[in-house]
């Protein structure tokens, strides 16, 4: 059908209205900004995402695990939970969805969030032998703090970190002590990541603790050793994550998981932006490699969002349809 000028225009009008409309009813988002590196990073990704390609008006608000899904569920804010890593909080969480009441986004960290004891990668290149927690602790004189002692050191998290008591439990169920190994809480998160820091320019063997994704390992490529024998939920249940745990035995890491979490609000008002929320993710060397150049460069959470935007183009633009990339493409 031809509308002629007058009616084309008015048509032209009518959908701009409509798509600007459609932006609008996104309205105001609260995002919590987690406390830690990732998490914090992804938040600064929504935000600009959610402002530039769907109009929403955006606040950041502090957030933690805990604190954060009892508020979503019992105020329904904030909105957005961009990493919320759930193994401590499932039951609450599966409660939550099954009443309507929150809704499940995109796994974020594609590969899951890894825990483990580590070794760097060249000592396991120069130690080809050293696949095992086993093979490692055959070794203490590798993983000394200094060249005149021979006693290991198992480093491990701060003590108010829940790590700090599977750490002791599992270094407890290797014999670690007998075989010539001390385990060495850090006092501090600053200390933990400084003396990693520090070992791996140096150097230095270390074993220990870490997890992915982080910035360290965006830098330094570590290994992940083998416990040996597979993950034990009931056995991690009732003793490796408990403290005090009289007599713990081996166990590997559960692969954790961290979800995109939605309040029923934002679900219902704005379905569009629920649909990108259910496909943003990214794999662990990625969010490692952004980390590591924020690092480096001594940058904001917000400039590694920025950075992370126009370095990769091939991954954000898949999360989100082609008029809505096109937005934000000439703000960034």
């Amino acid at each position: 059908m031809w509308y002629g000028a007058t009616g084309a225009s008015a048509l032209l009008a009518y959908f701009a209205f409509a798509a600007s409309a459609q932006a609008s009813a996104c309205g105001r988002v609260s995002i919590a900004e987690m406390n830690w590196n990732s998490a914090a990073i992804a938040a600064q990704v929504d935000k600009l995402i959610l402002e530039a390609g769907y109009g929403c008006d955006v606040e950041l608000v502090a957030g933690d695990t805990i604190p954060t899904v009892r508020t979503m569920i019992n105020q329904g804010t904030p909105d957005i939970a961009p990493e919320l890593w759930v193994n401590s909080v499932n039951a609450e969480l599966n409660e939550a969805y099954a009443s309507g009441k929150l809704v499940q986004g995109a796994e974020i960290l594609a590969d899951g969030a890894v825990e483990g004891w580590w070794i760097p990668k060249y000592v396991a290149d120069e130690h080809p032998n050293l696949r095992t927690i086993a093979d490692a602790l055959a070794k203490p004189e590798l993983f000394a703090e200094n060249s005149e002692s021979r006693q290991g050191v198992v480093h491990s998290c701060p003590p108010d970190w829940s790590c700090s008591i599977t750490t002791q439990n599992l270094f407890r169920a290797t014999g670690a002590e007998s075989k010539g190994f001390s385990l060495k809480p850090a006092r501090s998160a600053e200390e933990f990541n400084a003396g990693l820091s520090r070992a791996l320019n140096e150097k230095r063997g270390w074993l220990g603790y870490y997890w992915a994704p982080t910035a360290i390992l965006g830098e330094h490529p570590m290994v992940k050793l083998s416990f040996g024998v597979p993950f034990d939920q009931l056995e991690w249940d009732e003793c490796t994550s408990r403290a005090g745990c009289a007599n713990p035995k081996i166990n590997s890491y559960p692969v954790s998981q961290a979800f995109t979490i939605i309040s029923k609000g934002l679900s219902d008002r704005a379905p569009d932006v629920t649909d990108y929320l259910r496909n943003r993710k990214w794999g662990n060397a990625t969010i490692s490699s952004l980390m590591a150049w924020q690092a480096e460069n001594n940058a904001s959470n917000r400039d590694a969002a920025l950075h992370f935007l126009r370095q990769n183009l091939d991954i954000w633009t898949r999360w989100v349809p082609v008029s809505v990339s096109d937005r934000i493409k000439p703000t960034l």
